[in-house]
C-alpha cells in the first residue's frame, strides 16, 4: 500500500504529547496469553506475487465461502492501485481469479486509486470468516484518488458494494462521492494531509460505541507539540455507521499510534471478550523498519498496545526490506499471518508465516 517513507530526522516527541488515560485497560497476563496466542514463529514464504515483476502486490483481506478461501489485494501498476481476487483451497497455494475494482476514464474521484478491503468479516477468531451483508449488500471500503501515480493525493475512503457475493469476479459498484476525506468540515488534526488509507469495517454487535458500524482507518496529519504543528505522521482512528453510507468521526484524537513514523492497516479478531488490533508500525524510535504487532481492547474504543516482540519483521531474503501490514486468522488449529513482503528491490508480494511449521515455499521474486 503506501510509501514507506524514510525520515531525514526524526521528532523527538513523548507518548505524553499525545496519549490519553487509557480506560478499561488489558491486564498484562492477557497481554501474554494473546501474545501466546496468536504468533507464528514459522515463516512458510511467499504465497502470492505478481506476474509482472516491476507490479507491487499488497495488503491481503481473506474470507471464506464453503471450503475454499479467497483474498482480495492490491496490485499498484504504476497507473495507481487496483483490487484484485484469488482462490486458495489450504490457505497456502493461490490462485489468482481477476480484478474486482478497475481503473476507469470517468472523470470520477477514483479513476485511478481503487485499493479495496472486504467489509463485515465474521470478525471470530477461529470462527467462519465468512463474508456478511448488509442490506442485501456486500460491503467493500477502500481508498481512491483521480491522480494517476503511487499514493498520489488527494486520497479519500470510499464504499463499494454489490450483490453478488465477494467470490465472483466482478466490478463492484461505487458510492458516488467519499464517505470520509481531507476536505470534511469535521477533520481531526491527525488526518489533515490529504492522504487517507487503508480501512477496516466491522460490525459493533454490542453497540458498545454506540452504533451498528466502526471503521478504522489509518491517515497522515499533522503532531501537535507544545501546541505548534510539526512533521506529519501516520495514525489510526475511528468513525462509526448504522447504515454504511453515512459515515461520522469517532473522537477527536487517533485510537493508536506513537510518538513517530506509521501507525495503520488496523485488522480486528475477537477473542473471547477481547478484541485484538493487529496492525504494522514502521520508523519508531526504538525499532527499525517496519514490522506487524496487535493491541487489545474490551470496548472496541480504547486499546492497550502490546510492548512485546515484534509478531512479524524482516528476517528473510523476500522480506528483507519490509515486512508489514496483516492479515491473521486461526483454522483447524494453526494461525496464519499473511503480510505484505518487500525485497531489497523493493518488489512486494504476500507472505505467510504460521503457528506450525508446514515446510518452505519455493516462489521467488527473483526468476
Amino acid at each position: 500500500m503506501r510509501a514507506i517513507w524514510i525520515y531525514v530526522f526524526v521528532a523527538l516527541l513523548s507518548f505524553s504529547a499525545f496519549a490519553q488515560e487509557i480506560k478499561n485497560p488489558v491486564s498484562q497476563t492477557e497481554m501474554e496469553k494473546i501474545y501466546q496466542e496468536v504468533k507464528t514463529p514459522y515463516k512458510y514464504g511467499l504465497v502470492l506475487v505478481p506476474e509482472d515483476k516491476d507490479y507491487k502486490m499488497d495488503c491481503p483481506t481473506i474470507f471464506r465461502k464453503g471450503k475454499d478461501w479467497y483474498m482480495t489485494y492490491l496490485i499498484f501498476s504504476g497507473r495507481g492501485y487496483e483490487t484484485w481476487l484469488s482462490k486458495s483451497k489450504d490457505l497456502l497455494h493461490w490462485e489468482t481469479l481477476g480484478k474486482i475494482m478497475s481503473f476507469e476514464e470517468s472523470g470520477k474521484w477514483d479513476d485511478n486509486q481503487k485499493a479495496g478491503y472486504n467489509a463485515l468479516l465474521d470478525t471470530k477468531w477461529g470462527g467462519s470468516y465468512h463474508a456478511k451483508t448488509f442490506d442485501g449488500k456486500y460491503w467493500m471500503s477502500y481508498f481512491g484518488g483521480k491522480e494517476k501515480g503511487y499514493e498520489v493525493e488527494p486520497l479519500s475512503i470510499g464504499m463499494a458494494f454489490t450483490n453478488q457475493h465477494p467470490s465472483i469476479v466482478q466490478e463492484w459498484k461505487r458510492l458516488d462521492k467519499p464517505v470520509l476525506s481531507s476536505s470534511d468540515t469535521d477533520v481531526r488534526w491527525w488526518e489533515n494531509r490529504n492522504k487517507l488509507f487503508k480501512s477496516t469495517v466491522i460490525e459493533d454487535k454490542k453497540r458498545l460505541t454506540g452504533h451498528r458500524f466502526v471503521m478504522y482507518y489509518n491517515a497522515v496529519g499533522d503532531s501537535l507539540t507544545n501546541n505548534k504543528k510539526t512533521r506529519w505522521y501516520e495514525r489510526i482512528g475511528m468513525a462509526v455507521s448504522d447504515d454504511m453510507i453515512n459515515w461520522n468521526r469517532f473522537q477527536k484524537d487517533p485510537v493508536v499510534h506513537h510518538p513517530v513514523g506509521i501507525t495503520g492497516d488496523a485488522v480486528i479478531q475477537q477473542m473471547g471478550k477481547n478484541y485484538v488490533m493487529f496492525y504494522f508500525g514502521a520508523f519508531w524510535q526504538d525499532r527499525k523498519g517496519s514490522f506487524n504487532r496487535f493491541a487489545v481492547s474490551k470496548d472496541l474504543v480504547n486499546w492497550t498496545d502490546w510492548t512485546g516482540e515484534n509478531l512479524i519483521e524482516s528476517s528473510e531474503k523476500y522480506d528483507e526490506l519490509y515486512a508489514h501490514k496483516s492479515f491473521v486468522l486461526k483454522y483447524k488449529g494453526v494461525v496464519y499471518h499473511f503480510y505484505c513482503a518487500v525485497n531489497k528491490q523493493d518488489q512486494r508480494g504476500i507472505a505467510v508465516a504460521t503457528s506450525k511449521d508446514l515446510g518452505k515455499s519455493k516462489v521467488n521474486f527473483v526468476q
